[in-house]
């Protein structure tokens, strides 16, 4: 951490020139003699992927940026939302894999205190930097292994545990859970000892029901995602917990919240109804298919499946609150009729339980991506593949 990118001077320069391209101000002779041009560009793309990502962050004066791994790998402001309302107030957390530290900050503010774990001593010490620039008091920066750390604490002196296991281990990407750093299988024995809540943060391609077999105790698993992309898998290990868990869909868009509660047992024992397309048309988001929630979301909200494999959902009256998308239909093909019927040339293209790709029917049909069209391969109730074209609602 080069205390001197933190002088007035610099910021003033920083700020001045914070939108330019990082690149090209990197290629620059630097104006200051102990600032590289190199220093100052990596501010610069720092700023620049906090602007959406860290809002908070960003427009905070005297913020000193790490490496760019570490803000791609750090929680965005919306997702350690959520995380901020899993714990109780006056609650002591050990923040294992520390990193940025976006939700240590944002659970300190319900915590009494949130101690930071990061073996990156730079990073250690950004993030104490940038705590005390944010007014965020209670955080407890430690350059150690947070594992260790929580070992050496007394039995039941902790209330809440966060860990985010890192999936890549010497630059290669690893899958299971076992393989990730820290091993929070081989770990979450000593963890209950320590604390009864551990949140573990996983990688949303996980597949839910084998990551269950591995991780005791669960109480509720939390699907997060943000604008339709799925960004967080949560789950929350309850050492006193012993029913089968609680599925919580979120689905974060345009600063609205959208929630789905369910377990898999409620979904195994829902019954389906299958219809033609009706008046509308409904596809759902992210986080709902991740949940499995493909019955339940259809009782929920009172519609139709179009076909027991495809996980899109009709009705005839508007459901403004479904979470995803919904479409007014204009028209629906059989697939045989779809070119002789049609003249679209530009449409966005789905295809679900069908058995072409996106790429194959855009090239067969010679549709180009984008305008307002929406075109929906399909396969319905009676196994016809089908057509349908809407508009967005």
């Amino acid at each position: 951490m080069n205390n001197r990118i933190l002088d007035k001077e610099v910021q003033a320069y920083i700020k001045v020139n914070r939108e330019k391209s990082p690149s090209e101000i990197a290629l620059k002779k630097s104006p200051f003699s102990d600032v590289s041009s190199s220093e100052i560009a990596a501010q610069i793309d720092g700023w620049q992927r906090a602007v959406k990502k860290l809002p908070t962050w960003a427009f905070s004066a005297g913020i000193y940026y790490p490496d760019k791994i570490n803000l791609e790998q750090c929680s965005s402001e919306h997702t350690a939302l959520i995380k901020q309302t899993l714990i109780t107030k006056g609650s002591k957390v050990v923040d294992v894999t520390g990193g940025f530290a976006v939700d240590s900050c944002y659970m300190a503010q319900e915590a009494e205190i949130v101690v930071h774990c990061e073996l990156n001593e730079r990073l250690s010490a950004i993030v104490k930097h940038n705590a005390t620039v944010l007014g965020v008091n209670n955080v407890v920066c430690i350059a150690t292994n947070g594992v260790d750390f929580v070992q050496q604490q007394e039995d039941g002196s902790l209330d809440y545990i966060l860990i985010d296991p890192s999936r890549r281990i010497n630059h290669a990407k690893v899958f299971l859970l076992e393989d990730c750093e820290p091993n929070i299988i081989a770990a979450q024995d000593m963890f209950f000892r320590k604390s009864r809540f551990t949140i573990c943060k996983l990688s949303p391609l996980l597949d839910i029901s084998t990551a269950l077999q591995k991780l005791k105790h669960v109480k509720l698993i939390y699907i997060i995602s943000v604008d339709s992309d799925c960004k967080e898998l949560l789950f929350i290990q309850d050492a006193n917990y012993t029913e089968a868990p609680k599925l919580v869909a979120i689905r974060l868009f345009l600063d609205q919240i959208q929630t789905l509660v369910l377990t898999q047992e409620e979904e195994k024992q829902t019954l389906i109804r299958t219809s033609q397309p009706l008046t509308y048309l409904y596809d759902p988001d992210v986080s709902i298919t991740k949940a499995g929630a493909f019955k339940t979301v259809a009782k929920r909200f009172n519609l139709f499946k179009l076909h027991t494999h495809s996980h899109l959902y009709t009705s005839s009256d508007l459901e403004p609150d479904f979470p995803g998308r919904a479409f007014l239909i204009q028209e629906v093909f059989e697939l045989s009729a779809f070119k002789k019927r049609t003249s679209l040339e530009k449409a966005n293209v789905s295809a679900k339980n069908f058995p072409m790709k996106v790429e194959e029917i855009k090239k067969k049909f010679k549709i180009k991506d984008g305008g307002n069209e929406y075109l929906f391969f399909t396969t319905d109730y009676l196994g016809n593949p089908i057509v349908i074209h809407g508009h967005k609602v």
